[in-house]
Formats: structure tokens, C-alpha cells, sequence
């Protein structure tokens, strides 16, 4: 499986670590992210990832910021994307089985091997294809239209 990350300055360094670990267990890695600790503005790399998820360039993203939460709104301006701001291992499962989202953001500032477990479910979940979750699923992909 080919995952994108993504980054911004504050996301730098666990974005490393990330990859480190992905490649490790397996996983081509591509980077959209920022590759300093300089100010940078998050919209310009969670739009690249949802970009490339959408052009089907990557299988999954991950995206780092100080909380998730602008990168997953960023991200999910682009159409076909469905990124969940993820805090769990939970959140990471229920994402995949119940959304089938195709990107995560994540905060920096968790713990590492916390963010590894969380990152590893994400990708490793598969989407339940229960009808009552695809039903759902299709509502927001023809309002997106």
C-alpha cells in the first residue's frame, strides 16, 4: 500500500518518525509536507494529500498538524476525500469500518507510540461495506456532486 503524509512545520518531526516506522512495517511512503520546522500554512499541504488521494497517486493519507483539525478541514474541501480527525485507536477503527475515510489527521503532540498504533489500525482497518454505512457514504458523495 503507497500512504501519503503530510505535514506542516509544527508536524515536522513526528512526520519523520512516521515514516521511519511505515517503511519499517512495510508501506511505501510519499511526502507532501513541509520539510523544515519554518512557518508554513497547513491548507497548501493537506490540499496536496487530498489531492493526490483523490487522483489516486496514494491509497491513504495521514496528516500532522497541532491538533488535526485545520488540516481535516482543509483536506476535506477536496472532492472525494473523507479524512477524520483521529484521537484513538478507536476513533482510528470506527473511521475505516463505519466512513471508510481515506485520509487521518492527527496531532503532533500525542504520544509516539500511541500515534504508531493509532496510524497502524488506520491503515491496516478495513471498511465493514455494511449498507447502512455505504448508504450513508453515497449520500455525501452525491451531495459533494
Amino acid at each position: 500500500m503507497k500512504v501519503g503524509i503530510a505535514n506542516d512545520h509544527r508536524g515536522y518531526k513526528l512526520k519523520n518518525e512516521l515514516v521511519k516506522f511505515l517503511e519499517t512495517i512495510g508501506y511505501e511512503v510519499v511526502n507532501y509536507g513541509s520539510d523544515s520546522e519554518d512557518p508554513v500554512d497547513y491548507p497548501v499541504y493537506a490540499f496536496k494529500l487530498g489531492e493526490a488521494v483523490r487522483d489516486k497517486e496514494v491509497d491513504k493519507g495521514i496528516l500532522i498538524c497541532r491538533t488535526g483539525i485545520g488540516m481535516s478541514i482543509a483536506c476535506n474541501k477536496v472532492k472525494g476525500v473523507r479524512c477524520a480527525k483521529v484521537d484513538s485507536v478507536e476513533d482510528a477503527a470506527l473511521t475505516r469500518l463505519d466512513n471508510d475515510s481515506n485520509v487521518m489527521a492527527i496531532s503532533y503532540v500525542k504520544d509516539l507510540t500511541e500515534i504508531k498504533e493509532i496510524v497502524k489500525t488506520f491503515l491496516e482497518m478495513k471498511f465493514s461495506n455494511e449498507a447502512r454505512h455505504q448508504r450513508r457514504i453515497d449520500l455525501i458523495n452525491k451531495y459533494d456532486n
